[in-house]
């Protein structure tokens, strides 16, 4: 049994709200007070919770704000969830919020969700990794307002060739392209997918010859992932994992 103190980092998936785990769902039916990303998490994944749950927009707060509210609630030996967009392991400013609670002696607990790259592949019915073509998956993205480490940059990672899915960065896509061009030939599918799995999601192929174009045509600039590779054109070897001659244990 968990302590009243736990505080519950909750992925809320990519959008649709049937997308949540079950334990995520579980546990803003029994929450008492829910902090969630309203610019982010579809609202209505909060029909889960409960009609008198106390629930906060932390679009509008600061980080500060948000423990402040969370930390009020846990002396008061209420139930959180801190529900975040897609997977709290990416992007979500998970481990600066835990540091906080861990010094005023608050556990945490984080449940993990779907991330929007996967939703995003799912959409285009397309596996990431292709015996043949490619067996790594780089999740990334281009610099912004936060800076990325110069080793990562997309210039650097594009010469492995592996498929790559780049967050938050579709707004720059002219400088993603450019970068990409360093180790990926033009030729290269790519695919950009607007609000995953959201009833609006939007799914644009091209090549890193055209994508840029079409992608301004279509005014997008932020909540699509882009995806580059060529396990997008579909089909390489069969894998060896159906084989009739394949001897394996984790079949």
């Amino acid at each position: 049994m968990n302590r009243p103190s736990t505080v519950y980092f909750v992925g809320s998936g990519p959008g649709d709200p049937e997308l949540i785990t079950v334990k995520g769902k579980k546990l803003l039916e029994e929450a008492d007070v829910v902090v969630y990303a309203g610019s982010l998490v579809k609202e209505r994944v909060l029909t889960y919770c409960r009609k008198d749950a106390v629930i906060y927009n932390s679009a509008s707060m600061t980080l500060e704000e948000i423990t402040e509210a969370i930390i009020g609630a846990v002396r008061e030996g209420k139930k959180v969830v801190r529900l975040h967009s897609g997977d709290p392991s990416l992007y979500s400013a998970l481990n600066e919020q835990i540091e906080i609670l861990e010094r005023e002696g608050i556990d945490c607990e984080v449940i993990p969700g779907v991330c929007s790259a996967f939703s995003a592949s799912a959409g285009l019915k397309r596996e990431l990794t292709i015996p043949g073509l490619t067996q790594t998956v780089i999740l990334t993205r281009l610099e912004g307002r936060t800076p990325v480490p110069e080793r990562e940059r997309l210039s650097s990672l594009a010469k492995h060739r592996a498929t790559m899915c780049i967050f938050l960065s579709v707004g720059m896509i002219d400088r993603v392209v450019t970068e990409l061009k360093e180790g990926y030939p033009a030729h290269t599918p790519v695919a950009v997918v607007y609000r995953a799995s959201w009833e609006d999601e939007i799914i644009i192929k091209g090549t890193l010859k055209d994508i840029s174009e079409k992608i301004k045509r279509r005014g997008i600039k932020r909540h699509a992932v882009i995806i580059v590779g060529t396990a997008l054109e579909g089909y390489g070897k069969r894998t060896k994992l159906y084989n009739k001659d394949f001897k394996h244990g984790y079949r």
